[in-house]
């Protein structure tokens, strides 16, 4: 499938690939690195979890307009090189014994910004090399590797941490992003950038264009809303898990590792049949049925208890909805794609995984609050509760238009720069998320 979809794709999918594994093997190393090496407190911890990405998608929107008029290629080798930079000066300042809780925050916010501009970036040069149903097997390709590094990435990054440090994690980390772009320099062929008057600089409506282009389309708006619920509310349950596991049942630290672990291979599973079953079943209904299953799914860790029962319990539940997860969002990714003019796509992503991650942070801090208040477990119940609503946002098959309906309507929009061809086209046209 790598040789079918080209050698240029092959190189964009590698360099994910290792940045991807990098990420996972370092995952939580800055609050390893905050509470053994600096005696960071509790709350100091929290913070530096929650503000750095926080503040980085923040950040993120002034980059979007930037992006979105320059040629990407370029773009993601710098934001490749930054992240290096960023990550890199980690083990060099602890080496030299100047390491700080303000650099790891300040790292935190510069990594995070590259990574969204990042993100945005190789979505737009992504749908600029593929077409087609090529562009639903090239997501299902990231999703399958960011499972696969998902499941194998944290063990490493443990056995790494046990025996050298979190402080080597991150390094290897930083030298995943410079062979992440090297891999993108081997990509060969044209480019895409949106034009713009250079005289006019970076205008407040810049910012504000990813917003009008989800919130005036109506399906882009319910996927969306969908999204940001779905992720979010996850989210807001994984710390909460920990503290049940770990604090109130006393699962052994191997035993939490196996829990989530283990469902990650539900990811690559998952990813590997999205395509196959949308030939089968076509997009719009595989993607309404995922979209439900992993909405009821959650509630599975209602009745998580103490012991075995309990550990086969969270396996079970995370593996199906992991497994969910793995088909739907190769779909979305792609009908998202498609819906958004190729012009407008940086904006677009960037305005996203924005808003995605600060809602997300949001949502964790309530939820903490929800949970002193009533408990982890019923807090839990309380999210997988109300995601049973969110399929509900998922757009329904008489919108569903063809994808030349799409792309006409598209060039419309490049055309205007209005984001929607009339006021009419949240009623009229269709596709779907990432």
């Amino acid at each position: 499938m790598r040789d079918r979809l080209g050698p240029n794709f092959g190189w964009l999918w590698s360099a994910y690939a290792v940045s991807t594994y990098g990420t996972w093997i370092a995952y939580g190393a800055f609050g390893l690195i905050a509470v053994r090496v600096l005696n960071s407190s509790a709350f100091a911890v929290s913070v530096l979890e929650a503000a750095g990405p926080a503040v980085a998608a923040v950040v993120a929107f002034a980059l979007g307009p930037w992006v979105e008029h320059r040629a990407k290629r370029p773009v993601l080798v710098a934001m490749d090189l930054i992240r290096f930079a960023a990550m890199a000066s980690v083990p060099v300042a602890y080496a030299l014994g100047l390491l700080s809780y303000g650099q790891l925050l300040i790292v935190s916010v510069v990594g995070g910004s590259a990574g969204i501009a990042f993100a945005a970036a190789s979505g737009a040069y992504l749908k600029h090399l593929l077409r087609g149903d090529h562009l639903l097997v090239a997501n299902g390709r990231f999703e399958g590797t960011a499972w696969a590094a998902t499941a194998a990435g944290p063990p490493l990054g443990g056995a790494l941490v046990g025996l050298l440090g979190p402080v080597v994690t991150v390094g290897v980390d930083a030298v995943s992003y410079l062979l992440s772009a090297l891999a993108v320099l081997r990509v060969r062929g044209g480019d895409v950038a949106s034009p713009r008057d250079r005289a006019s600089g970076l205008r407040p409506a810049d910012l504000r264009h990813g917003w009008r282009v989800i919130l005036g389309d109506g399906v882009l708006r319910r996927l969306f809303l969908n999204s940001v619920l779905v992720g979010g509310l996850i989210m807001a349950t994984a710390p909460l898990l920990a503290v049940l596991l770990l604090g109130q049942y006393h699962f052994p630290a191997w035993q939490y590792g196996l829990a989530f672990g283990v469902p990650a291979l539900g990811g690559l599973v998952g990813a590997r049949l999205s395509a196959r079953l949308v030939a089968r079943h076509g997009r719009h209904q595989v993607m309404i049925v995922f979209g439900w299953l992993r909405a009821v799914f959650p509630l599975g860790l209602a009745f998580v208890r103490p012991g075995v029962p309990g550990l086969l319990t969270v396996i079970v539940v995370e593996g199906l909805l992991i497994t969910c997860m793995g088909v739907f969002n190769p779909i979305s990714a792609t009908e998202r794609l498609r819906r958004i003019p190729l012009s407008h796509t940086v904006r677009v992503l960037t305005t996203w995984s924005a808003v995605s991650r600060i809602v997300q942070a949001a949502l964790v801090v309530i939820w903490g609050g929800l949970a002193t208040l009533t408990g982890p477990l019923t807090a839990i119940t309380i999210a997988g509760v109300l995601l049973l609503a969110t399929p509900l946002l998922l757009p329904n098959r008489r919108r569903t238009v063809s994808t030349a309906s799409v792309a006409s309507a598209s060039a419309s929009v490049a055309a205007d720069g209005s984001g929607c061809p009339s006021r009419r086209c949240a009623d009229e046209r269709y596709t779907s998320e990432v």
